[in-house]
């Protein structure tokens, strides 16, 4: 698995850019999750779960994608 960066600026394979703001714990299930912001549109605020952002992309699914962190 890749290792998260606060501050770094990642390409979605699709093509749009999210910079990580930070890391959260759920209260609850004490699940980490990553606090993003989408660096396009209204730049709202997310959060996914950080095995799920830090995931490599479906390769069979999505064969040509070339998938990088862009430090910022």
């Amino acid at each position: 698995m890749r290792e998260l960066e606060i501050g770094a600026v990642y390409k979605h394979f699709k093509g749009n850019l999210y910079r990580v703001e930070d890391v959260a714990k759920h209260s609850e299930t004490g699940e980490t999750y990553v606090i993003y912001r989408q660096m396009y549109g209204d730049e709202f605020l997310w959060i996914r779960l950080l095995d799920m952002f830090l995931e490599e992309v479906d390769r069979e699914k999505y064969p040509d994608v070339v998938q990088k962190t862009l430090c910022s």
